[in-house]
């Protein structure tokens, strides 16, 4: 069956199976364009002519007591990354404005280092930021916190929280290689009292750690069965100091293109997004990332690297003939 043929079975409402899955990210250089339209059909059905754009604030950084391969902030590698307390409700919401007039974001994630924010005074400065947040601007209203109970889950949905962000990271056979502090049940608990809270979750992981191919098949299999409403790719940016960077070998731009498109197959109904890596791992074939099937990427700065310049990313995407979708 060609590409174009299996996208259309999706349309017809016949999902994808594991074994044509695998196929699909193994396929070859040569016929990796004729993926990539089929991929960017299925885009087109099911999110238009709309590409949005996130972004975030490095609300609390360093000083992370979890042990993640990739990670800048964790207190386990030496790699000189900044270190601060949460920031102030002003300093938040401000954050949010400038992303919304200056970079045309759609959404907003308060993102804090650490397992999980467990004072209350944390909670209640987030919470106090995200009330601020829905009444001054017109963002979807994200944040990446960690570990939560049900309990700090309801009190920010109650406090204008629209999205709970928590990436598996990777596929749960290949999770206990990268990290061993906490366990891949508890990231899955986090995901479903989000969802159980009628929130929306985005979730998706970070590729280049040394998962085979069928692993990176195996977590979109596990996010479709999650029904997450959302799906962040991230390529390892390798930073000195983790283990991840030690052990680094990179991906080819092809092969992320074909990760993307793979991942609108399996999860055709999902926002797809292509975020931290981008820039290094596809250089100028970045605007192919949305032909793959992403319509979803992230604008400004990420966590501990530079992104690229915001105005340079809404020129891509209007070059491309894509809009803004301002209803996210």
């Amino acid at each position: 069956m060609t590409h174009t043929a299996l996208a259309r079975e999706i349309i017809n409402g016949n999902p994808i199976s594991l074994r044509e899955a695998s196929a699909l990210i193994s396929t070859s250089d040569e016929d990796t364009f004729n993926l990539l339209a089929a991929a960017n059909l299925l885009r087109k059905t099911y999110k238009g002519n709309k590409i949005k754009l996130c972004a975030i604030v490095n609300a609390k950084s360093g000083r992370c007591s979890e042990d993640c391969s990739f990670c800048a902030q964790s207190a386990h590698h030496q790699t000189g990354s900044a270190t601060y307390p949460l920031l102030n409700q002003e300093e938040m919401v401000n954050a949010a404005k400038t992303a919304e007039t200056t970079m045309s974001a759609t959404c907003f994630s308060i993102v804090t280092s650490g397992k999980s924010t467990k004072t209350d005074s944390e909670l209640e400065t987030i919470g106090s930021a995200l009330m601020a947040i829905n009444h001054e601007t017109n963002l979807n209203r994200c944040v990446s916190i960690g570990t939560l109970t049900k309990e700090a889950i309801l009190k920010l949905k109650n406090s204008g929280l629209e999205r709970v962000h928590h990436n598996l990271e990777a596929a749960e056979s290949y999770f206990s290689r990268i990290c061993t502090t906490h366990t891949y049940a508890e990231r899955l608990q986090t995901i479903k009292l989000a969802k159980q809270a009628g929130l929306e979750v985005c979730s998706g992981g970070i590729f280049g750690l040394g998962e085979t191919l069928e692993q990176r098949v195996e977590l979109a299999f596990t996010l479709r069965e999650l029904e997450v409403e959302s799906v962040p790719i991230n390529i390892l940016n390798p930073v000195k100091g983790t283990p991840a960077a030690d052990n680094y070998q990179p991906m080819s731009p092809l092969g992320v293109l074909r990760l993307v498109a793979t991942y609108r197959f399996i999860l055709p109904n999902a926002d797809i997004g292509v975020f931290g890596g981008r820039e290094k791992a596809l250089g100028e074939l970045q605007p192919l990332m949305f032909i793959a099937g992403a319509n979803v990427t992230l604008v400004g700065d990420y966590l501990t690297t530079k992104g690229q310049a915001p105005d340079k990313d809404l020129k891509m995407i209007a070059d491309l003939g894509l809009e803004i979708d301002h209803q996210c």
